[in-house]
């Protein structure tokens, strides 16, 4: 059995572990994260896709929440702007649907406008939907509105893109491992970590448990630990269905029974529309919509658009399980989404994250590693607010506005520089690699440098990058993480691609014997 040191082994490989771990390598601590499955493949990839203050969370007057959550949107703009962008919200004044008044939800959105410093993104703003391009995929007696800014994110790439600079920076990242018997010692942890048949002894000077759902069962199979708060497991659910309206901009409803439901545009051809909260009690590793829920979704759609849906119209699904802090709220939409970290030190140290949400992970990672560092020797100062994401680094501009508002210009020079590359295929890749696609692309110079086109705009050399550079190990991973190609491709791609995969892996070993 083999055997690793380090300072910090990090339990779960969604958003927050691998901002944590992303965090603490940059501080120059030795850094384990393992993960049970794929990156991003629970709650971390079945979120809303965006990076906003919440401005629901007005009603609840949680409004450190919403500063917090302001004041990161331009910090992760500015740092990956290939799969950020800031997105325009349309909000409908619905006067029969028991809607606050219009001189309040004015007041609102002036609070949210001024809560954090705002440089990239425009301010609110009353509308005459009438005339307003978002008015005329609306029934038509929605006729007054209110726009406000907020931003969108490829949620998945977001978490591999935070694992790839913490592998970068000195970080281990095991997927599809598990953590078993963690024990604890007066000075250190010792756990075993299991990936098919391998096992590895891990001794580490603390443990952080971001297991996401799973964070309070991980914590109940730690001996001779006090009672912990309890996490309320909320699911929230999404449909996809062929697109509502033409324009690029995102709708906002206040329903009459309360929910916030947020209609985007989606892969060009979708409109996505979510989310539900319902409490959930059942098996975590199989969370799925319900029939009840696409209804609801469904009818919610009918009430605001002209184009009518039905959950024969849905071409996808997903459901995922928040593990929100449990604050006493009764209504599962007003349990609180901000984050707490839990610490103990009574022996060697542990960090428990329970919360929180896309939009803030930066933030929270930057909290926990500002307890871990100074308590495992490191005092190093946080770092990750002035740092580019991988791919995000355009033209050399660094981490500044310009990065966003030049997106579209670095991307023209990219068809200039790429010629050979079908103009769909460049964009896609430019959004989801960014700087990085000059790795992607390194030494090759027409369509048949990239091999075999697995599956209809997918190649050889994206699938070899993929797996080497990203984890990658299945067809899900690249279809629906990785990319959301699997809404554009034939079912049956999916086993093809997974046959490819797998011959690939046993050609390589065959290499090795």
């Amino acid at each position: 059995m083999n055997h690793i040191d380090c300072d910090l082994l990090i339990v779960g490989g969604g958003i927050n572990g691998a901002a944590i771990a992303r965090d603490a390598a940059g501080r120059g601590l030795r850094v384990l994260l393992c993960e049970k499955d794929d990156l991003a493949q629970h709650t971390s990839s079945a979120s809303s896709k965006l990076i906003h203050g919440g401005l629901r969370y007005l009603e609840h007057y949680e409004f450190g929440l919403v500063r917090k959550a302001l004041a990161e949107r331009e910090v992760l703009l500015r740092s990956a702007p290939h799969i950020m962008r800031p997105l325009r919200f349309v909000m409908p004044h619905d006067r029969d649907g028991g809607q606050r008044p219009a001189w309040l939800i004015r007041a609102g959105l002036f609070l949210y406008d001024r809560l954090a410093r705002r440089e990239i993104l425009p301010g609110s703003q009353a509308v005459d939907l009438r005339a307003h391009p978002a008015g005329a995929a609306l029934q038509p007696h929605y006729t007054r509105g209110f726009v406000y800014s907020d931003g969108w994110v490829d949620d998945a790439r977001l978490v591999v893109l935070n694992a790839v600079d913490a592998r970068e920076r000195g970080a281990t990242i095991l997927t599809r491992t598990r953590c078993l018997a963690p024990q604890r010692h007066a000075a250190h942890w010792s756990a075993t970590l299991v990936q098919g048949d391998a096992r590895l002894q891990v001794r580490a000077r603390c443990l952080v448990n971001a297991a996401g759902p799973w964070a309070s069962r991980f914590l109940d199979g730690l001996p001779d630990l006090p009672a912990r708060g309890a996490l309320r497991l909320i699911k929230g659910s999404h449909i996809l269905v062929p697109r509502l309206f033409e324009h690029e901009q995102a709708y906002i409803f206040q329903h009459p029974d309360g929910r916030i439901v947020f209609a985007l545009p989606y892969e060009g051809a979708f409109t996505l529309i979510g989310t539900t909260d319902v409490d959930y009690t059942g098996d975590l590793d199989r969370v799925a919509i319900g029939a009840e829920e696409v209804a609801y979704l469904c009818q919610l759609a009918n009430r605001y658009f002209v184009r009518a849906v039905t959950p024969g119209d849905v071409v996808w699904s997903y459901a995922g399980v928040r593990p929100l802090v449990q604050d006493g709220s009764g209504d599962a939409a007003a349990v609180t989404r901000d984050f707490r970290l839990e610490t103990d030190t009574d022996g060697a140290r542990l960090l428990s994250v329970f919360g929180g949400k896309i939009t803030t992970s930066r933030k929270l990672a930057e909290g926990a590693v500002d307890w871990i560092a100074p308590a495992l020797g490191k005092r190093v100062p946080a770092w990750t607010a002035g740092a580019c994401l991988p791919g995000g680094d355009l033209h050399g501009l660094g981490p500044d506005k310009r990065g966003v508002l030049e997106f579209g210009t670095w991307e023209a020079t990219q068809a200039v520089k790429y010629p050979w590359v079908p103009p769909a295929l460049l964009r896609r890749w430019v959004r989801a690699y960014g700087t990085r696609i000059d790795v992607l692309l390194a030494r090759r110079n027409a369509v048949a440098d990239l091999g075999d086109e697995v599956a209809p705009g997918l190649y050889a050399a994206e699938v070899a990058y993929l797996v080497e550079n990203e984890w990658a190990c299945s067809a899900a991973d690249i279809l629906w993480r990785r990319s959301k190609l699997g809404l554009h491709v034939a079912p049956g791609c999916a086993g093809e691609l997974d046959a490819w995969l797998e011959a690939r892996r046993v050609g390589a070993r065959m290499e090795l014997d």
